[in-house]
């Protein structure tokens, strides 16, 4: 068992960083947070955590952290992740998930940060041939987002390879869901995750939802997707984060999901379930880039990591977004 050390977690104040906090902190790890707060909430970060309002571009604030906190370790969620906002403003992209992720990795090598776990995407698969996707699959990112990621990827895997660093890239498939305890949860207004969208459509925030096309190569039509619960994702960061710190010489990729696909009837079906009520379903034409389907092999991960999946049940993960969203009603107040 490895003894906790100082960890700076960028993004912390996003929906899935805030939850990585928690994770550390519920095991005793020392977190210190930086955020600039365009996309993220004060309100998310725990008194516990060491908290500084910033870019991961200002060098000489993350010098100081560095410094101020005794960092060893640093997990990535910093950047933007809107698909087709990257194919609109794709230099934004490449500015605040590449640029930015090559500045923050410049600090941390300056001040001998030995580990680093990347908040990486299955964006970086594109439309995959073959599903489940293994982490061995091909990498043929069909927007600016993926891209992004990817020559990130690259960045780390070339700079562990010359200074005494390693790291985990995570790949995420569908995350979505709320901290069990309702500590937090996906609080950006106009989320696109369907599960958000479909709860909202529940509490009445919306009027319908629309369904991108029913003509996929799947059992009812619609798009199969990996959905993984965002509390079991943060429980893999703190897992790989030990993992590297057990063996300093040794670097990972990993895919993080179930191995299990839902369409998107059959998750409409669950809201539907779980709050007694029936959504209005929209059904549109597809959207470009979408695959039939998106379901990880999550194998690898399994191998390389005790983790288990504690909230893998398609209900859960709607009860827990649809308190989460009950929540928020309150901590925004009226409207």
């Amino acid at each position: 068992m490895t003894s906790p050390v100082p960890v700076l977690v960028t993004g912390g104040a996003g929906y899935i960083g805030s939850h990585a906090v928690l994770a550390l902190l519920d095991n005793g790890w020392p977190v210190t947070v930086i955020d600039n707060l365009t996309t993220g909430f004060r309100f998310a970060i725990p008194e516990e955590a060491a908290f500084y309002e910033g870019d991961i571009e200002d060098g000489e604030l993350l010098a100081r952290i560095f410094a101020e906190q005794g960092i060893k370790a640093i997990m990535h969620f910093a950047g933007s992740i809107i698909v087709p906002e990257s194919v609109e403003n794709p230099l934004k992209y490449y500015h605040n998930n590449t640029v930015k992720s090559r500045a923050l990795l410049e600090a941390a090598v300056k001040a001998g940060v030995p580990h680093f776990i990347f908040s990486s995407t299955a964006a970086t698969y594109g439309i995959p041939k073959v599903s489940p996707v293994s982490e061995d699959s091909p990498k043929e990112p069909i927007n600016p987002y993926g891209w992004s990621k990817l020559m990130t990827e690259r960045m780390l895997a070339d700079t562990v390879a010359a200074h005494p660093m390693n790291f985990c890239a995570l790949r995420y498939f569908n995350v979505a869901g709320a901290d069990p305890e309702g500590r937090s949860g996906q609080s950006t207004k106009g989320a696109t995750h369907l599960i958000k969208v479909a709860v909202e459509a529940a509490r009445g925030q919306r009027d319908n939802v629309q369904v991108f096309g029913t003509d996929y190569d799947t059992p009812d039509g619609t798009g199969v997707r990996d959905y993984i619960h965002v509390s079991d994702l943060a429980a893999a960061h703190v897992l790989a984060l030990e993992a590297l710190m057990a063996e300093p010489a040794r670097s990972m990729t990993l895919n993080c999901g179930y191995g299990r696909g839902f369409s998107v009837f059959e998750v409409l079906d669950a809201v539907d379930r779980v709050t007694n009520r029936s959504i209005e379903r929209v059904l549109s034409p597809r959207r470009a880039g979408d695959p039939d389907s998106l379901v990880s092999d999550p194998s690898r991960i399994k191998a390389a990591l005790p983790w288990q999946p504690h909230h893998a049940d398609l209900d859960e993960i709607v009860r827990h977004a649809l308190a989460w969203e009950r929540r928020l009603s309150e901590l925004r107040g009226p409207a």
